[in-house]
């Protein structure tokens, strides 16, 4: 019966691209608007797909190098599975598949809404929204179809020589290795992607809000249109790879934990394989159930707007509680009332983590009030204000991941800290269950940037006053959903990373025996065999502990990493906005005739200047998260390697957290302002949250989100390289 529920997956994953698919045509029937409506969004579309396509030229230039790697690795040199070239292949071509398909939705969405919004506010919010969906439901059903077209194939190649047990461990660690095709792909947009976008957008702020005193998206401002291509590339298509790679990982992260846990019982192993892979089909169908409960009232104010996107999430949410439970009990499982209470963990953390995100971010609250409150004494106070509010806001989603990772695991492991491969297995599940909804809460993160291309639309194209007031709330609402789809990413990335280190420990395994370590030797006249070592031996036999200095120089530079890679990006985008800031005051002095609207910008030399200071840029950042894992294992071996992952985990998700909140808090407080609070636009104070809201631009929107692929892809480099590492290092 557990053969025949596998197909549940694949069903699941076409039922989403049917769906997807659906919304894309139901959007591309609505219209467009007024002539200028058409033509600004072409103009951005246009933009969007020449900066995809030279950036995925350059990446291909990448994976090209990576894959010639990887044969030489296991054709030459033996010490790598034969299938992880082609895994790595499918997994970055996949995630770049998910950006691309969501960004081309964004692209023809906001237009639509737009228009929508002359009609009504609910018209408005759907468009946006089940346009945001298509990036949802794309990315879930693209992963799911990847995943069982490689278990598929897996299962039938892979011979079962050393047991049906073994063969299940050697399928799911090899399938973890197109995770690192997906992180790195992810990488590379996500960073990519965000200098762009922030570029254009510092530029854009700096010189037309500051300087020459035109509102947001005014049309004669030269990197308008260059800033509305960023939140494409950056906000849509980087995003989408993102969560493609997160949701990827923590599924099969879970089934090389289920494996491993029951490796002696083959009939129960199979049954926790797919348990993680069905938990996520089925979500994928709710989240089409919650996706056509989100409508809202045509006098709406921000709760109310936010309240009727969380209406989707949580029937979402309810009834994934009650159809995991009915997968456990089918499946029959041991202890599946525990492992259920890991994934009803993870849920609640993911809601934990967005609910005090909203908190911080959303000008309904306290803390976003207090930071436009402080820019009637100038951007200094405004600058700390939000970096203090930044800082407290990691408190409470660090606390819930701990609560998280610690009830996750004691339910798995029948509450026996002893029973260490169960208790991993529940950890990872955790990370399932947070993302299981991922069709419906990345439509809610996706839905942000469609929803500022609107409100920049309407802008250019001179749309009355109380159109813009409408795509503003939906814009002000997409800051907060924007922020909390950030905080989901990040608390899934917390948790999947420690389910990726107990998975690097079995990749030694395989390694070791690979290469013909069939012993682990203690030195005291104790032997275990290599195929039966429990984790703990491994980490006995590598002597993984706080006293060996090999463990400690691994944290320290993992911690380390975490900032250097903030730092490269930020400075990243600092210089690309300095070409852009040059650029528009060049335009502004040289080109007579913008000012006034009697001549029309030269927007494309603003998209070609962001889009070549990106490519350039994202290369050093993204190949130091390669590389780093591989020289600290070639030197320090498989201890510093683990060190290495608990420094840049611990570092990195704290430091993710504070980034993200930071800039959303900011850029809601300057969009209260901009509502006609404390002066509104035009200002002192406006002015002085512009500024905070420009700082903040590359917080929330290049380095913070990109923290979280960094932490996933050491780990899933870390594990595609255990076989050399095992066989070739220095100390």
């Amino acid at each position: 019966m557990e053969s025949n529920l596998f197909w549940f997956i694949p069903f699941g994953s076409i039922l989403a691209l049917i769906f997807a698919f659906v919304f894309f045509r139901q959007m591309k029937r609505e219209s467009e608007g007024t002539d200028t409506m058409a033509k600004i969004a072409y103009h951005v579309r246009k933009g969007a797909m020449a900066y995809i396509k030279q950036q995925y030229k350059v990446v291909a230039i990448v994976f090209l190098i990576i894959t010639m790697t990887f044969a030489f690795l296991a054709y030459g040199l033996h010490v790598q599975n034969n299938w992880v070239w082609g895994a790595f292949l499918t997994g970055g071509f996949f995630s770049g598949l998910a950006g691309f398909f969501g960004m081309k939705t964004a692209t023809y969405a906001s237009s639509r809404t737009a228009n929508a919004a002359r009609k009504s506010l609910n018209s408005s919010l759907r468009i946006a929204f089940r346009s945001g969906a298509v990036m949802g439901l794309v990315v879930v059903g693209l992963a799911l179809l990847d995943i069982s077209i490689w278990f598929i194939i897996l299962n039938k190649f892979i011979g079962s020589a050393g047991g049906e047990g073994h063969k299940l461990m050697i399928i799911t660690t090899t399938m973890l290795t197109f995770g690192m095709g997906a992180s790195t792909q992810a990488l590379f947009a996500r960073v990519g992607g965000g200098i762009f976008t922030k570029a254009a957008d510092v530029g854009a702020d700096l010189v037309g809000k500051i300087e020459a005193g035109i509102p947001e998206d005014d049309p004669r401002n030269p990197a308008a249109i260059a800033d509305n291509v960023g939140d494409n590339v950056g906000d849509v298509a980087g995003m989408g790879a993102d969560l493609y790679e997160s949701y990827c990982g923590s599924i099969l992260a879970t089934a090389a934990l289920g494996a491993a846990a029951f490796m002696s019982e083959s009939a129960v192993q199979f049954k926790a394989v797919i348990a993680p892979m069905l938990i996520a089909a089925v979500g994928t169908i709710l989240s089409i159930i919650g996706i056509y409960a989100v409508r809202t009232s045509e006098k709406a104010d921000q709760k109310q707007l936010m309240g009727s996107l969380n209406r989707g999430v949580t029937l979402s949410s309810v009834l994934i509680v009650v159809f995991s439970l009915l997968i456990l009990k089918l499946l029959n499982i041991p202890n599946a009332l525990g492992i259920w209470g890991s994934i009803i963990t993870g849920l609640f953390v993911g809601i934990g983590i967005g609910k005090v995100t909203e908190y911080y971010t959303s000008h309904s609250f306290k803390p976003t009030r207090a930071i436009a409150e402080s820019a009637k004494t100038g951007p200094a106070t405004v600058i700390i204000s939000g970096l203090g509010t930044g800082m407290l806001s990691t408190t409470f989603p660090v606390l819930f991941v701990v609560i998280g990772t610690i009830l996750s695991f004691l339910f798995s492991a029948g509450f026996d800290f002893s029973n260490m491969r169960l208790g991993l297995y529940g950890i990872g599940i955790a990370a399932v269950g947070m993302l299981s909804t991922l069709g419906i809460t990345l439509a809610t993160d996706a839905y942000g940037p469609i929803a500022d291309n609107a409100g920049g639309n309407a802008e250019m194209s001179g749309l009355p006053p109380e159109i813009r007031r409408r795509t503003d709330a939906l814009d002000a609402l997409g800051n907060t959903t924007a922020a909390t789809g950030k905080g989901f990413a990040i608390g899934s990335a917390a948790l999947t990373a420690l389910a990726l280190l107990s998975s690097y420990i079995e990749e030694i395994k395989i390694g070791m025996l690979r290469i013909g370590e069939n012993v682990l030797s203690f030195g005291n006249g104790e032997f275990v065999k290599t195929a039966s070592a429990t984790l703990m031996d491994f980490m006995r036999y590598y002597e993984i502990n706080l006293m060996n200095p090999k463990v400690i120089v691994g944290v320290f530079i993992g911690s380390m990493m975490a900032f250097m890679f903030c730092g490269l990006t930020m400075n990243a985008v600092g210089r690309a906005a300095s070409k852009m800031v040059d650029e528009v005051r060049r335009q502004f002095k040289e080109i007579k005739g913008i000012l006034d609207g009697s001549v029309e910008p030269d927007y494309e030399r603003c998209v070609e200047i962001s889009t070549k200071g990106a490519q350039r840029e994202m290369l050093l950042p993204s190949l130091l998260a390669i590389i780093v894992p591989i020289i600290i294992g070639v030197v320090f071996g498989v201890p510093g390697v683990m060190g290495l992952l608990i420094g840049s985990l611990s570092s990195g998700f704290v430091l993710a957290i504070f980034m993200a909140n930071t800039g959303g808090a900011w850029d809601n407080a300057k969009k209260f302002i901009e509502e006609g609070n404390l002066g509104g636009k035009g200002s002192d104070a406006h002015k002085a949250s512009v500024i905070g809201d420009t700082v903040g631009d590359p917080f929330k929107d290049t380095s913070g989100p990109s923290l979280n692929i960094l932490i996933k892809l050491m780990s899933m480099v870390s594990i595609v390289m255990a076989g050399f590492i095992v066989a070739f290092h220095l100390l």
